[in-house]
């Protein structure tokens, strides 16, 4: 059996990216979370977890060990040069991690979802890439909804990823989400029906 070839699929906050991802899981496609190697990387007993507190002081931890996450979130989108410096520590482990679980796929393709696919260099790992595009009014309303935050966090966290047309130049296939979960659904089904007659992520 031929290696699975890798879909990048990307987004920004709140465009259901992983809804998406999710969905071509239960399809049987094998999927990797970007975000969940990157959550691995800084578990305690981690190398990197070390670093992050010799960095930014003790107080970056939780009392159990555990990275304060709203704290070090806060931190490093107030201050650039200190996501720069932490995104340089973590993506070469994160990569790592992201090359591991995808070796493990045995299905026709697998998906890398992943929020920084583009901005990381983590295209490199794939064949072809798969935007989620919504409107940045519906993006910003989502992701208020989804993690409680008040809209200048969510503001500056769009500020940070790369802008929508930007993105949207790299993507092979676009999936607009603006409607309903039935129909996220129908659109991933028929890109995966399109996605098993491709070799390698192109036409053959």
């Amino acid at each position: 059996m031929s290696n699975p070839w890798i879909l990048g699929l990307t987004g920004g906050i709140g465009s259901g990216k992983s809804a998406a991802a999710e969905h071509f899981g239960s399809l049987g496609i094998h999927t990797v979370d970007a975000d969940h190697a990157a959550r691995w990387v800084v578990e305690p007993g981690q190398p990197a977890l070390e670093q992050i507190a010799l960095h930014f002081g003790s107080d970056i931890l939780l009392d159990d060990g555990r990275l304060n996450r709203p704290g070090l979130r806060a931190r490093i989108f107030a201050i650039p040069e200190e996501r720069h410096w932490l995104e340089s520590l973590l993506h070469p482990l994160i990569r790592q991690e992201i090359i591991r679980a995808l070796n493990e796929a045995t299905s026709p393709y697998a998906v890398l979802v992943s929020p920084l696919l583009i901005e990381s260099g983590q295209t490199q790992l794939t064949q072809r890439v798969l935007v989620v595009d919504v409107p940045e009014a519906l993006q910003l309303e989502r992701a208020m909804r989804r993690d409680q935050a008040d809209e200048t966090q969510i503001k500056a966290i769009l500020q940070a990823q790369m802008k929508r047309d930007e993105r949207l130049k790299h993507a092979d296939d676009v999936l607009i989400n603006d409607g309903t979960l039935a129909q996220l659904h129908e659109h991933v089904e028929r890109l995966h029906h399109f996605y098993l007659t491709l070799q390698g992520g192109k036409h053959a």
